[in-house]
């Protein structure tokens, strides 16, 4: 199974046995997908449906939210009996607790496999700064190496704002610019100037490099750390 649904847990058959055999054979690809270093979008969704089984863990009352939003109204009154019937019910809730119970471990076992795995990603990349930081680092440009290899990709960011638990939190936005190979007569500050020619509503931008010692993939593992990484130099700068 290469998605865990986000209202699994109530979607169709309520039964131990069968969301066992569920919950594995996800997790089963979120191993092999580990074990290729990939990522995302398992280490995302791992968060996700860890907190959303906590949370009903410690709330019972949160059952309603785990079941699909986008119905017709008729859908939605059905849905209302559907669940008050549930909550009624003890064995169905008994079931319910039993794979909540299973579930948490099992998902937490995936998500520290997944995090220990970022965190190597992590402790392989670096990151600097290409020319003088603008003190508006909001916006900008984001160089990302892997050597051996002489191609740098070159992205343009710009970090977005959102409230996560009544907490500011900050996001990132890039959009794919160009590949070019780096030798040495096309250094990181060349580079930069080119950007500066070519996108003149950015005449003093903010250009990062993160350098990766070791290969990996790009899209699944490198792309989203190095965000991550983005995010937190600029917040630790801000």
């Amino acid at each position: 199974m290469d998605k865990l649904r986000a209202d699994w847990l109530t979607e169709g058959l309520i039964d131990f046995e069968f969301k066992k055999y569920q919950l594995l054979a996800y997790l089963q690809n979120v191993k092999k997908s580990f074990g290729r270093v990939e990522l995302y979008p398992f280490l995302s969704d791992l968060v996700f449906h860890y907190r959303n089984l906590k949370s009903i863990s410690e709330n019972k009352g949160m059952i309603q939210e785990a079941f699909p939003k986008e119905i017709s109204l008729e859908g939605l009154n059905n849905l209302e009996l559907y669940y008050k019937k549930i909550i009624g019910d003890d064995a169905i809730m008994q079931e319910i607790g039993d794979i909540i119970s299973f579930s948490i471990p099992q998902v937490k076992n995936s998500l520290d496999e997944g995090s220990f795995i970022y965190e190597y990603v992590e402790s392989q990349c670096e990151i600097s700064s290409i020319g003088l930081t603008s003190l508006y680092a909001n916006e900008g440009y984001l160089f990302i190496s892997q050597p051996p290899q002489n191609e740098t990709e070159v992205f343009r960011y710009q970090v977005t704002f959102f409230e996560q638990s009544n907490e500011p939190m900050r996001g990132i936005r890039t959009q794919y610019i160009f590949t070019t190979e780096r030798n040495i007569s096309n250094s990181f500050e060349k580079i930069k100037l080119r950007l500066i020619k070519q996108f003149a509503d950015l005449p003093n931008p903010s250009t990062y490099l993160i350098t990766s010692k070791l290969k990996f993939p790009f899209n699944q593992t490198l792309m989203p750390v190095a965000k991550r990484i983005l995010v937190k130099q600029i917040t630790k700068e801000a």
